[in-house]
């Protein structure tokens, strides 16, 4: 009885491909499809590239307090810290990060670094063209993770007012 279930489950499997091998192939064209992401279609838990978070005021949220970099069991974030003074605020904090350096070419993205990082400061986002052929192009530096200025709220009206803040 065994050898007729078995010969009835092959013969059932050849039949669905065989009907699928004359149906049309439906393909998406991936950097032209569908939808606000290019045809990109993510899932809620997607880890993509990092990104550095801004707070309201469009300061850092980065309070260079090394737990993401203690966290990752690869150990591809690298971090310096400086003090801001009352003239240069990069942080709310008294200390920001000076050098913020993620190694892309270690990293492992398994979320370790958004879990331990007290202040929100860094998160995955949906960034997932990272693919290159140099590999000193995979270290992504402060300059690349951070959030553009450019969703900075209302209150900073001109340029000025933008590298006041930012400064």
């Amino acid at each position: 009885m065994s050898k007729v279930r078995a010969a009835a489950a092959i013969a059932k499997g050849m039949s669905i491909t065989l009907k699928e091998m004359f149906q049309p192939t439906e393909v998406e064209n991936y950097p032209d499809g569908k939808g606000p992401m290019r045809g990109a279609k993510f899932q809620e838990r997607f880890r993509g590239k990092h990104q550095l978070q801004r707070d309201e005021n469009g300061l850092e949220k980065c309070v260079a307090c090394f737990l993401c970099a203690a966290a990752c069991p690869s150990n591809c974030i690298y971090i310096e810290a400086a003090d801001n003074t009352e003239s240069t605020r990069i942080s709310s904090a008294e200390r920001y990060a000076k050098v913020y350096n993620i190694d892309y070419n270690r990293c492992i993205f398994c979320g370790y670094c958004v879990e331990a990082c007290p202040t929100d400061a860094i998160t995955h986002g949906h960034g997932f063209e990272l693919a290159s052929l140099n590999a000193t192009n995979l270290v992504m530096r402060k300059e690349d993770l951070l959030v553009p200025t450019h969703k900075l709220p209302d209150a900073v009206r001109s340029e000025k007012d933008e590298a006041e803040v930012l400064a």
